[in-house]
Protein backbone atom coordinates (compact mmCIF):
# COMPACT_ATOMS: atom_id res chain seq x y z
CA UNK A 1 0.00 0.00 0.00
CA UNK A 2 1.17 3.54 -0.97
CA UNK A 3 0.74 6.43 1.41
CA UNK A 4 0.14 8.80 -1.21
CA UNK A 5 -2.05 11.75 -0.05
CA UNK A 6 -3.99 12.27 -4.05
CA UNK A 7 -7.04 12.30 -4.83
CA UNK A 8 -8.38 9.42 -6.84
CA UNK A 9 -10.33 11.03 -10.66
CA UNK A 10 -11.04 8.30 -13.29
CA UNK A 11 -8.79 9.67 -15.24
CA UNK A 12 -5.45 9.09 -13.28
CA UNK A 13 -6.09 5.66 -14.41
CA UNK A 14 -5.02 6.79 -17.91
CA UNK A 15 -1.56 8.60 -16.68
CA UNK A 16 1.29 6.53 -16.49
CA UNK A 17 5.18 7.21 -15.74
CA UNK A 18 7.16 9.04 -18.63
CA UNK A 19 8.41 5.72 -20.55
CA UNK A 20 10.86 4.72 -23.83
CA UNK A 21 8.89 2.21 -24.63
CA UNK A 22 6.67 2.59 -27.37
CA UNK A 23 4.21 -0.05 -28.81
CA UNK A 24 4.29 -1.45 -32.13
CA UNK A 25 2.05 -0.35 -34.96
CA UNK A 26 -1.37 -1.95 -35.00
CA UNK A 27 -1.40 -4.62 -38.08
CA UNK A 28 -4.95 -6.26 -38.81
CA UNK A 29 -4.99 -10.66 -39.20
CA UNK A 30 -4.54 -10.13 -42.67
CA UNK A 31 -1.39 -8.02 -42.65
CA UNK A 32 -0.14 -10.14 -40.31
CA UNK A 33 -0.56 -13.78 -42.46
CA UNK A 34 0.48 -11.70 -45.30
CA UNK A 35 3.73 -10.71 -43.75
CA UNK A 36 7.14 -13.37 -44.63
CA UNK A 37 4.91 -16.33 -46.64
CA UNK A 38 8.38 -17.87 -46.94
CA UNK A 39 9.20 -18.30 -43.21
CA UNK A 40 8.09 -21.55 -42.92
CA UNK A 41 9.06 -21.54 -38.83
CA UNK A 42 7.37 -18.08 -38.89
CA UNK A 43 4.08 -19.21 -40.37
CA UNK A 44 3.49 -22.26 -37.72
CA UNK A 45 3.91 -19.05 -34.89
CA UNK A 46 1.45 -16.91 -36.70
CA UNK A 47 -1.17 -19.58 -36.87
CA UNK A 48 -0.33 -20.59 -33.33
CA UNK A 49 -0.85 -17.14 -32.51
CA UNK A 50 -4.05 -16.40 -34.87
CA UNK A 51 -5.78 -19.72 -34.15
CA UNK A 52 -8.91 -19.26 -35.18
CA UNK A 53 -8.64 -15.88 -36.54
CA UNK A 54 -6.86 -17.04 -39.71
CA UNK A 55 -9.53 -18.96 -41.20
CA UNK A 56 -11.73 -15.50 -41.42
CA UNK A 57 -13.19 -12.80 -39.61
CA UNK A 58 -14.39 -13.76 -35.34
CA UNK A 59 -17.51 -12.05 -34.61
CA UNK A 60 -18.81 -12.83 -31.04
CA UNK A 61 -21.13 -9.96 -30.72
CA UNK A 62 -22.54 -8.46 -34.51
CA UNK A 63 -24.24 -5.57 -32.41
CA UNK A 64 -21.36 -4.51 -30.57
CA UNK A 65 -18.52 -2.77 -32.52
CA UNK A 66 -15.73 -2.75 -29.84
CA UNK A 67 -13.10 -5.11 -30.38
CA UNK A 68 -12.78 -6.08 -26.51
CA UNK A 69 -15.93 -6.84 -24.46
CA UNK A 70 -14.89 -6.86 -20.79
CA UNK A 71 -17.91 -9.49 -19.52
CA UNK A 72 -17.02 -9.72 -15.46
CA UNK A 73 -14.60 -9.73 -12.78
CA UNK A 74 -14.16 -12.12 -10.56
CA UNK A 75 -12.63 -11.63 -6.98
CA UNK A 76 -11.08 -15.08 -5.78
CA UNK A 77 -10.48 -15.27 -2.25
CA UNK A 78 -8.49 -18.36 -0.71
CA UNK A 79 -10.80 -20.46 1.38
CA UNK A 80 -14.30 -18.43 0.31
CA UNK A 81 -17.12 -18.43 -2.57
CA UNK A 82 -15.77 -16.60 -5.67
CA UNK A 83 -17.37 -13.12 -6.03
CA UNK A 84 -18.21 -12.21 -9.32
CA UNK A 85 -18.85 -8.49 -10.71
CA UNK A 86 -21.23 -8.91 -13.79
CA UNK A 87 -19.98 -5.40 -16.50
CA UNK A 88 -22.29 -6.38 -18.79
CA UNK A 89 -25.23 -4.29 -17.64
CA UNK A 90 -25.56 -0.91 -16.42
CA UNK A 91 -22.34 -0.11 -14.69
CA UNK A 92 -23.59 2.27 -12.67
CA UNK A 93 -25.51 -0.57 -10.23
CA UNK A 94 -21.98 -1.45 -9.30
CA UNK A 95 -21.49 1.61 -7.20
CA UNK A 96 -24.61 0.69 -5.15
CA UNK A 97 -23.34 -2.50 -4.68
CA UNK A 98 -20.87 -3.55 -1.83
CA UNK A 99 -18.88 -6.66 -1.71
CA UNK A 100 -17.63 -7.77 1.74
CA UNK A 101 -13.41 -8.92 2.40
CA UNK A 102 -12.18 -10.44 5.19
CA UNK A 103 -9.04 -8.18 6.94
CA UNK A 104 -5.94 -10.09 5.82
CA UNK A 105 -7.15 -12.62 3.42
CA UNK A 106 -5.22 -13.48 0.26
CA UNK A 107 -7.11 -13.32 -2.69
CA UNK A 108 -6.50 -12.96 -6.89
CA UNK A 109 -9.46 -11.04 -9.52
CA UNK A 110 -9.68 -12.71 -12.30
CA UNK A 111 -10.96 -10.44 -15.37
CA UNK A 112 -13.43 -12.31 -18.34
CA UNK A 113 -13.40 -11.07 -21.92
CA UNK A 114 -14.03 -11.50 -25.48
CA UNK A 115 -11.91 -10.89 -27.88
CA UNK A 116 -13.43 -10.27 -31.64
CA UNK A 117 -12.63 -8.75 -34.97
CA UNK A 118 -9.06 -7.89 -35.11
CA UNK A 119 -5.71 -8.75 -32.24
CA UNK A 120 -5.48 -6.71 -29.47
CA UNK A 121 -1.70 -5.82 -28.41
CA UNK A 122 -0.17 -5.01 -24.95
CA UNK A 123 -3.99 -5.03 -22.96
CA UNK A 124 -3.51 -4.20 -19.30
CA UNK A 125 -5.76 -3.84 -16.33
CA UNK A 126 -5.08 -0.67 -13.63
CA UNK A 127 -6.73 -0.44 -10.67
CA UNK A 128 -7.22 2.36 -8.28
CA UNK A 129 -7.86 2.51 -4.78
CA UNK A 130 -9.07 4.96 -2.58
CA UNK A 131 -10.66 5.30 1.06
CA UNK A 132 -12.53 8.62 2.41
CA UNK A 133 -11.37 10.28 -1.35
CA UNK A 134 -7.50 9.44 -0.63
CA UNK A 135 -5.68 6.97 -3.00
CA UNK A 136 -3.97 3.98 -0.70
CA UNK A 137 -3.41 1.63 -3.59
CA UNK A 138 -2.59 1.65 -7.95
CA UNK A 139 -1.94 -0.94 -9.32
CA UNK A 140 -1.47 -1.83 -13.17
CA UNK A 141 -1.40 -5.76 -14.26
CA UNK A 142 0.57 -6.20 -18.00
CA UNK A 143 -2.52 -8.57 -19.45
CA UNK A 144 -0.98 -9.47 -23.00
CA UNK A 145 -1.83 -9.97 -26.06
CA UNK A 146 -4.80 -11.78 -28.04
CA UNK A 147 -5.84 -12.75 -30.77
CA UNK A 148 -9.68 -13.03 -31.58
CA UNK A 149 -11.33 -16.29 -30.05
CA UNK A 150 -15.39 -17.30 -30.12
CA UNK A 151 -14.63 -18.56 -26.60
CA UNK A 152 -14.63 -16.11 -23.20
CA UNK A 153 -10.57 -15.54 -22.18
CA UNK A 154 -9.50 -14.51 -19.42
CA UNK A 155 -6.33 -12.93 -17.13
CA UNK A 156 -5.71 -13.88 -13.25
CA UNK A 157 -3.46 -11.63 -11.24
CA UNK A 158 -1.06 -12.54 -9.04
CA UNK A 159 -2.06 -13.21 -5.14
CA UNK A 160 -2.42 -10.38 -2.93
CA UNK A 161 -3.57 -9.59 0.62
CA UNK A 162 -6.42 -7.39 1.90
CA UNK A 163 -5.26 -5.01 4.28
CA UNK A 164 -5.47 -5.77 7.84
CA UNK A 165 -6.22 -4.08 11.20
CA UNK A 166 -8.83 -1.62 13.34
CA UNK A 167 -7.56 1.04 10.63
CA UNK A 168 -7.48 -0.88 7.55
CA UNK A 169 -11.31 -1.63 7.99
CA UNK A 170 -14.28 0.25 6.17
CA UNK A 171 -15.37 0.77 2.88
CA UNK A 172 -12.91 1.60 -0.45
CA UNK A 173 -13.78 3.20 -3.81
CA UNK A 174 -12.19 1.07 -6.89
CA UNK A 175 -11.79 2.55 -10.31
CA UNK A 176 -11.04 0.18 -12.75
CA UNK A 177 -9.39 0.57 -16.31
CA UNK A 178 -9.13 -2.20 -19.12
CA UNK A 179 -6.90 -0.70 -21.86
CA UNK A 180 -4.34 -1.80 -23.97
CA UNK A 181 -0.87 -0.01 -25.75
CA UNK A 182 -2.49 2.27 -27.96
CA UNK A 183 -4.34 3.96 -24.81
CA UNK A 184 -8.05 2.39 -26.06
CA UNK A 185 -10.28 2.16 -23.31
CA UNK A 186 -12.05 -0.61 -23.77
CA UNK A 187 -14.05 -0.22 -20.48
CA UNK A 188 -13.81 1.89 -17.23
CA UNK A 189 -15.99 1.61 -13.93
CA UNK A 190 -16.42 2.14 -10.59
CA UNK A 191 -17.14 -0.21 -7.69
CA UNK A 192 -17.15 -0.84 -3.79
CA UNK A 193 -15.73 -2.94 -1.53
CA UNK A 194 -15.73 -3.26 2.17
CA UNK A 195 -12.73 -4.72 4.80
CA UNK A 196 -14.76 -5.95 7.59
CA UNK A 197 -13.20 -8.25 10.76
CA UNK A 198 -14.29 -11.59 9.52
CA UNK A 199 -16.59 -12.26 5.71
CA UNK A 200 -20.49 -12.38 7.74
CA UNK A 201 -19.60 -9.68 10.05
Amino acid sequence: MSDDNEVTTPDDLEKEPDSNYKPPPEKSINEILEIDQDDESLRKYKETLLGQAQEGPIIVEPDNPRKVIVKRLVLIPVDHPEISLDLTGDLAVLKKQTFVIKEGVSYKIRIEFIVQREIVHGLKYVQKTSKLGITVDKMTHMVGSYAPKAEIQSYTTPSEDAPSGLMARGSYTVNSLFTDDDKHEHLKWEWTFEIKKDWKD
